[in-house]
């Protein structure tokens, strides 16, 4: 079994998931994608025998369109989301990558380029694990992940200093261990 099959057959056990990557394609969001902490929590929930959906707190589905950033055209799908997935509990994030730019600074402190594609932005995500997309479009799953998938499948936490800073991991790592204990954490130091 390819580490693709073992991914697609953890997230099986996620009906959140499912749903999200069955129904995201209905909103015509440009190049589109399901990814970070939802995809990688319900790898480690499954792995440490959870729910799947324990600890996560929402899902990421972003696109990108760099045609018009303006949060009034990223609120439109953001609110066809809302109602297409108000059965699903956990919150649903929909951003635009495209205007990720914009707002990055105020919150996280240091000012970054527009990002070219969203590909582009997932290979900034604060770690290897969670730098993953995943889309459904005719039938067939699509992976974008630009580490690999063995940090993923093996629940190794390691800092992706594209952008992020020490502090930033080490909240994540901080909130991680305490919900999901057998992750094996790379330190920010480590070569």
């Amino acid at each position: 079994m390819t580490k693709t099959e073992q991914l697609l057959e953890i997230l099986e056990k996620n009906k959140s998931v499912q749903e999200i990557l069955e129904r995201a394609g209905e909103l015509k969001m440009p190049n589109w994608y399901l990814g970070a902490g939802g995809i990688t929590q319900t790898v480690w929930n499954v792995k440490h025998g959870f729910c799947p959906e324990c600890g996560i707190k929402d899902y990421d589905l972003v696109y990108y369109d760099a045609s018009d950033t303006s949060y009034e055209a990223e609120n439109i799908f953001i609110q066809k989301g809302k109602e297409m997935f108000r059965n699903i509990s956990i919150s649903i994030e929909i951003r635009n990558q495209a205007r990720v730019y914009l707002w990055y600074e105020k919150r996280f402190g240091n000012s970054i380029e527009q990002y070219k594609s969203v590909e582009e932005a997932i290979n900034t995500w604060p770690t290897t694990a969670t730098s993953i997309g995943i889309r459904k479009e005719n039938g067939r799953f699509e992976v974008y992940a630009p580490f690999g998938l063995d940090d993923l499948l093996d629940m190794v936490v390691r800092a992706n200093k594209a952008q992020i800073t020490e502090k930033i991991y080490q909240d994540k790592v901080d909130r991680w261990v305490k919900i999901w204990p057998n992750l094996k954490i790379i330190s920010w130091d480590h070569k």
